[in-house]
């Protein structure tokens, strides 16, 4: 991306932010979101349907031996009829479906409510399909009723979109938004007047991630439900590479994972040497949420992206109802909620889940019904193919903790190879939790193929908890070269690897039997060491006697300040 596309998209953020922020005095940020992202959704597919429609347009009139679109002018008896035949023939909805585009109705197209929106109520805005005057009831009636027909015209999108009558928003509040939302084109864009190389769905893909991420902020603790830091994201996607195969979330939020993933790919093309549209096909997205508007969120998300995807029947809880019984996918990776203790239910006592099969070998390792940290982790290995891995965010203790068999969990696992990389992280990463955390890699196969080494008996200890910056007072972020860092250092660890690739007090190499001399503590820390501290040739000696000095001063300063402080004190009437 250009740096003027970057500064667009700056702008446009902090344009449509201010907009959607008005909102705050009548909404709560739980609410309004839902508002906002539905505005945005419903932006984007009339822009799409538009930009195919312009596209089409052009076709019908093209005079080409290779352009099936092709309307020749002589077949009509005057340009008015002429006219009138494109016109039906973009009414068709093959010419959209055949490339993705979802079918939008008239009653659903941007342009068209953004017109009607100002009419009194009770305006007759259109005739149904009876011939009927359909009037006016209010701006929200109009909105929800383009939800609607979008749903009803693209089964897809059935059950996704959130109404928004609900809410009792003002009316002016809506046209105001939907106003300004109109005053940027997303199709052709435009900056300092220059023309830009970014598609709708690159636009609108961007605003909609962006909007996710401050509705996280402005909710505090419950956004994190649905929001996992970008950064965080990022770096698990770039550890895991998932340049094909089936990636599955069982615990997806807004569908973080995902974006991250199709991203990837786009960004590694170059590198790589491949068309990421055509590598995009071979990728496979499942993902289950059980809270039902983050379910709803997650799918919209996918939309935006033009990312196919399996997200089940509906929201459902990942433990009670798997919508993906079957699955054996290449990639899984979730941030799940952190020592979550409501999950349990009896008819999970014998779950297959909790039985781990490796080398032939059969263990059952039933998790704490206490805390969902290590179910979610046997869920997510159930779920991973003979040759897949996983990555699973955690709170710090789950590296530690000996709770109610936590610790002979951590110990099979081990003891079975399946542990791959251990990555402690820097405090303050999250919006919703203070909870220190980590993140683990865990893998069915770690023998030589696919340009790695045999990795059998080794794991990978990383420590970045010094990585990383402040982002504003309560957030820290990574930058982008941390990211690398961690990356790069994960993958020559698969590749190639000796003791003096090790780096105390970031990171180390341990096979398993310092691992079960450490009693299957996988707390990097205790792995990597202290980072050894350059000597800077001074003499210790000489050290003191300058520190003393500094420190003398220092006390004579204090004392010159108190003695001011005192006389100030007294001549306003008061002793100390």
């Amino acid at each position: 991306m250009t740096d003027i596309e970057q500064q667009f998209l700056n702008d446009l953020d902090n344009q449509l932010w201010r907009a959607a922020d008005k909102l705050r005095s009548n909404l709560d940020a739980a609410n309004y979101k839902h508002v906002v992202l539905g505005l945005i959704f419903l932006k984007y597919v009339s822009d799409a349907f538009e930009e195919r429609q312009q596209e089409l347009t052009e076709l019908f009139q093209k005079d080409d031996d290779d352009n099936i679109y092709y309307l020749p002018r002589e077949d009509y008896d005057s340009d008015e009829d002429y006219q009138q035949a494109i016109a039906e023939e973009l009414e068709i909805g093959d010419y959209y479906t055949e490339k993705n585009v979802f079918w939008v109705p008239r009653t659903a197209r941007w342009n068209n409510l953004r017109d009607v929106i100002t009419l009194p109520t009770g305006s007759v805005i259109w005739q149904d399909e009876q011939g009927e005057d359909v009037k006016l009831r209010s701006v929200s009636w109009l909105i929800d009723n383009a939800f609607d027909d979008i749903e009803k015209a693209n089964p897809k999108l059935k059950g996704i979109l959130n109404r928004i009558s609900q809410y009792q928003l003002d009316a002016d509040k809506l046209i105001g938004l939907i106003n300004e939302f109109s005053l940027t084109s997303f199709n052709n864009p435009e900056y300092n007047g220059e023309k830009l190389n970014l598609k709708s769905k690159d636009i609108l893909g961007h605003v909609y991630e962006y909007f996710l991420g401050q509705f996280a902020l402005a909710e505090g603790k419950q956004g994190g439900q649905y929001y996992t830091p970008k950064s965080i994201v990022t770096l698990i996607v770039e550890m895991l590479e998932p340049y094909k195969g089936r990636v599955y979330d069982p615990a997806m939020g807004s569908g973080g994972f995902f974006v991250s993933s199709d991203k990837f790919i786009e960004n590694h093309a170059n590198v790589k040497h491949y068309n990421a549209s055509e590598q995009k096909k071979q990728i496979s997205v499942y993902g289950q949420e059980s809270n039902p508007t983050t379910w709803k969120l997650a799918a919209m998300n996918m939309v935006i992206r033009g990312i196919d995807f399996n997200f089940g029947k509906k929201n459902a809880d990942s433990f009670l109802d798997d919508q993906h019984p079957d699955l054996r996918a290449d990639f899984v990776m979730t941030n799940p909620p952190f020592n979550m203790k409501d999950w349990w239910h009896e008819k999970l006592a014998d779950d297959p889940r909790w039985t781990i099969n490796t080398n032939g070998q059969k263990h059952i390792l039933t998790p704490p019904t206490g805390n969902a940290n290590f179910a979610w982790m046997l869920h997510m290995l159930y779920h991973l193919a003979p040759t897949g891995s996983m990555a699973l965010l955690l709170a710090n203790g789950s590296m530690s903790s000996n709770t109610n068999n936590e610790g002979e969990i951590r110990k099979t696992l081990v003891e079975q190879d399946l542990v791959e990389c251990m990555v402690a992280l820097p405090g303050q990463l999250f919006t919703n939790t203070q909870i220190p955390a980590c993140i683990w890699f865990l893998t069915r196969d770690k023998s030589a193929k696919n340009g790695k080494r045999d990795r059998r008996g080794q794991v990978l200890f990383i420590d970045a908890r010094k990585l990383g910056y402040m982002k504003d007072r309560v957030l820290r972020d990574f930058k982008d070269e941390d990211i690398q860092k961690l990356a790069d250092t994960f993958h020559n660890w698969q590749q190639e690897w000796s003791e003096e690739n090790n780096q105390a007090g970031f990171c180390f190499s341990s096979d398993l039997a310092l691992i079960r001399k450490n009693d299957f503590v996988l707390t990097p820390g205790r792995y990597v060491g202290s980072e050894v501290e350059e000597d800077d040739g001074i003499p210790f000696a000489d050290k003191m006697t300058t520190l003393t000095s500094q420190l003398k001063i220092q006390f004579e300063e204090n004392e010159k300040l108190e003695a001011q402080i005192k006389k100030n004190l007294a001549g306003l009437g008061y002793e100390c």
